[in-house]
């Protein structure tokens, strides 16, 4: 170093430092990337993608590698500014000369360039792997060495280093990702992702019609009034009872009724034979697992019992894909016969409306793990039958019992607010 002049001494202490901006950055930069876009654009051919997972595969060596090369760097800085220090100020300048290299390196080779990988990771990583990996073959004896050491002291420690880190995620942060996703991912996407991801969460008893609103056909009742409850009705599979609902026979379609009425009339005996056989549900039946037992039976309706075998409800494939998808509608708070728009622009709101349904009508977020309809939350949170022109404020949704009965509320009036999504 005594042969250098001292402009020479400046320029290789500049080079160093920023050799050192780049090993710091470098690292960040290999360490922050997305996984699963990086094993995403390998798949696709992108070449230093390929090289960064490859050396992401053994972080172990990466990282020696880095702070190899870094720690090397550094040390020629220290030793480059000391000698810098004495042909300028003597002794009496080392001091300061390590306290200007440490606010260098500081500032210059650690902070910006890692900030900077981290706001964008794939433009300075990809190129350093071009870099390291040569240099790992060149350098890997002495890469090994090190770790051999450091890998031994983690295995004491029970930390086995060999390996990419594991990067499954869980149910609750794949739902965060999506989520999050922003405008990487269309809102009407993402909105049906979480849907997805939130079928585990929900059981078939949540979304199911209850027993005291289930239309079907009394095999007790006489041809013409079978005949209307077809004509009226707006589903295309019925159930068939005889006498009472909880003695359901099997499900009848739509279709089948008309060629059996053309054929031999409505009589039960015939209606019996036509119609297939009912096929019965648990009510806590996850929604997820439920929507795979319809694909494997070829079933598009379902009879949820309860635990006791009483009939409890009725789920169709077309309830679980809403779940998903959403009402098949433009505008949910009108899809739904429990919700009146007046003319006034408040929702008049039957108060058996599922809590699932109000949620995704109105955009809310009520509980749904205790009670499953509007009246059993307001029965919960009042812990009375209120009188009507009770107001109440259920999370951040002021309502009002317009219509109560003997055993719970019957309309609920809600004031649509200029800051409540969805309304117009």
């Amino acid at each position: 170093m005594n042969e250098l002049s001292l402009p020479g001494l400046f320029i290789t202490l500049g080079v160093l430092i920023c050799l050192s901006a780049f090993f710091s950055g470098s690292e960040t930069a290999l360490l922050t990337l997305n996984r699963y876009r990086l094993k995403h654009l390998a798949e696709r051919g992108h070449n230093g993608a390929r090289i960064a997972r490859r050396l992401l595969d053994r972080p172990d060596r990466l990282i020696g590698l880095i702070l190899l090369g870094n720690n090397f760097v550094n040390i020629m800085a220290s030793s480059l500014a000391t000698v810098i220090a004495l042909r300028i100020g003597g002794e009496a300048a080392i001091g300061l000369a390590a306290g200007l290299l440490t606010l260098v390196i500081l500032i210059f080779a650690e902070v910006a360039p890692k900030t900077y990988a981290t706001l964008d990771p794939e433009r300075l990583a990809f190129p350093a792997a071009y870099v390291y990996r040569p240099l790992l073959k060149l350098l890997y004896p002495i890469v090994w060495f090190v770790n051999l050491f450091t890998n031994g002291i983690l295995r004491l420690i029970g930390i086995v280093p060999e390996g990419a880190p594991p990067t499954d995620l869980s149910r609750e942060e794949l739902r965060t990702v999506v989520s999050e996703a922003g405008a990487m991912i269309p809102e009407r996407s993402r909105s049906m992702l979480i849907a997805i991801l939130d079928l585990e969460h929900a059981t078939v008893e949540d979304i199911m019609i209850p027993r005291n609103e289930v239309e079907g056909i009394d095999l007790q009742d006489s041809e013409e009034d079978i005949l209307n409850t077809i004509r009226n009705t707006s589903y295309t599979r019925l159930p068939l009872y005889d006498g009472s609902i909880d003695n359901v026979v099997g499900i009848l379609h739509a279709r089948n009724a008309l060629h059996a009425m053309l054929e031999r009339g409505l009589d039960s005996q015939h209606l019996r034979e036509i119609a297939r056989e009912p096929y019965f549900v648990p009510e806590s039946t996850p929604l997820y697992q439920q929507m795979l037992n319809f694909q494997r039976t070829k079933q598009q309706v379902g009879l949820v019992v309860d635990e006791y075998g009483d009939f409890m409800g009725l789920i169709t494939m077309t309830d679980l894909l809403e779940e998903i998808v959403g009402e098949f509608t433009t505008d949910p708070a009108d899809s739904l016969p429990e919700i009146h728009r007046t003319e006034d622009g408040s929702l008049l709101v039957d108060g058996s409306i599922g809590l699932r349904d109000l949620n995704r009508a109105l955009r809310w977020e009520l509980p749904t793990d205790g009670p499953k309809t509007l009246n059993g939350l307001i029965l919960e949170y009042m812990e009375t039958i209120p009188e009507p022109g009770t107001s109440l404020k259920l999370g951040e949704h002021p309502l009002e019992i317009i219509q109560t009965a003997d055993n719970g509320v019957r309309t609920v009036k809600v004031v649509p607010t200029p800051l409540r999504k969805g309304y117009r």
